[in-house]
C-alpha cells in the first residue's frame, strides 16, 4: 500500500447518551459542557493539533446542535461586536473556523464498527484517525500525533492502550500484546471485547483513539454483529491483527498521560474539576474552595 499523509479524522457521534438522561433528552451528549466548552470541541481541537483538518462526524437523530455549534451564529457575533466583547467573539470564531467539518447521518445505530464503515466514501483509500468523544486527552500529553507517527513508520493500524485496574477491564476491549523494540509500543496479537477479569489477555484496555488503514472498511463489511447485536470495531481489528500480510497488522501505543472519561457521570464530574482546577483563570479561586469543601466531608 502506498503511504499517504494522514489528514482525515472520523468522530462517531450518533450515540443516544442514555446514561445522562434527562440532560440528553433534547441535547446531544457530545454537547455537554466540560467547564465552558462542549466535549466535542475538545476532540476536534485534538484532531486539528495533530494536523487533521478534515473532520467527518457520523451523527444520528437530534444531533443538529453539533452542526450549529461549529457553524456561524451571525446574531450572536453581531451582538458581541456591538458590545466590544472581542474576547468572547474570538472564542465563538474559534469553534467556527477550527476545521473543515462534514457530517454523515448514520441512520440505524448498529455499533462503532458500523459508524466507522459509514466513513468509507469520505475517507477513500487513505489511513485515517478515529476519535471517540467520551475520552478527552489532555492537550499537554500528545497521543494522537505519536500514533500517526507510528502508523507512518509501521504502515499498520494503531490503537491507543491504557493500563487499567484488572477489575475494570470488563468495561473495555482488552489486548493481547508482544513487545517491540520501542518503549510503549506493542504489537497486538489479539483483542477481546469487554472480557471478564479471568478471561482478559492483559490489563491493557483500548481507549477511544485509533489510526487505521483503509483495509478496515473491507473487514468491517464482512464483520457479523457481536456483543449487543452491534458491529464491533474490536472484532474487525482482531481479524486485522491475525492477517498482517495484507492489513499491515495492528500495534498499540500505551498512553501514560492524562485522560478524562466523560462517558460516566462520576468521571464526567471529575473531568470538569480536574480541568477547571488546572486553569489559570479558575484554579486559584477553585482550589482553595475545593480543599475547604472536601475537609467538611470528613
Amino acid at each position: 500500500m502506498a503511504q499517504h499523509h494522514i489528514t482525515k479524522a472520523v468522530i462517531p457521534a450518533a450515540g443516544l447518551g442514555t446514561r445522562f438522561l434527562p440532560a440528553t433528552k433534547a441535547m446531544p451528549k457530545e454537547m455537554l459542557p466540560v467547564v465552558d466548552k462542549p466535549a466535542i470541541q475538545y476532540v476536534v481541537e485534538e484532531a486539528v493539533a495533530a494536523g487533521l483538518h478534515d473532520v467527518l462526524m457520523v451523527t444520528g437523530r437530534n444531533k443538529y446542535a453539533l452542526e450549529n455549534h461549529f457553524d456561524r451564529v451571525y446574531e450572536l457575533e453581531a451582538t458581541l461586536e456591538r458590545k466590544g466583547d472581542h474576547a468572547k467573539l474570538q472564542r465563538v470564531h474559534e469553534s467556527t473556523n477550527i476545521a473543515d467539518i462534514h457530517y454523515f447521518r448514520q441512520g440505524d445505530p448498529m455499533g462503532l464498527g458500523h459508524a466507522v464503515l459509514q466513513a468509507r466514501m469520505h475517507v477513500g483509500h487513505e489511513p485515517f484517525a478515529v476519535l471517540l468523544g467520551d475520552d478527552l486527552i489532555d492537550s499537554r500529553d500528545p497521543l494522537l500525533s505519536r500514533m500517526i507517527a507510528e502508523q507512518t513508520k509501521r504502515r499498520a493500524s494503531i490503537v491507543a492502550l491504557l493500563e487499567v485496574d484488572p477489575d475494570q477491564i470488563h468495561l473495555y476491549g482488552a489486548a493481547a500484546v508482544e513487545p517491540t523494540d520501542e518503549e510503549d509500543v506493542v504489537r497486538i496479537t489479539g483483542l477481546v471485547e469487554k472480557p471478564s477479569k479471568e478471561n482478559a489477555p492483559s490489563n491493557l484496555a483500548i481507549i477511544g483513539r485509533y489510526v487505521l488503514r483503509p483495509e478496515v472498511f473491507s473487514v468491517l463489511e464482512h464483520t457479523e454483529p457481536g456483543k449487543g447485536g452491534e458491529i464491533q470495531l474490536t472484532d474487525a481489528l482482531q481479524r486485522m491483527a491475525k492477517a498482517p500480510e495484507w492489513t499491515g497488522g495492528v500495534y498499540g501505543v500505551v498512553f501514560r498521560g492524562r485522560r478524562y472519561d466523560t462517558g460516566d457521570k462520576i468521571d464526567y464530574i471529575k473531568a470538569i474539576l480536574q480541568l477547571a482546577t488546572e486553569r489559570d483563570d479558575l484554579g486559584p479561586e477553585l482550589r482553595p474552595w475545593l480543599k475547604q469543601f472536601s475537609a467538611g466531608l470528613d
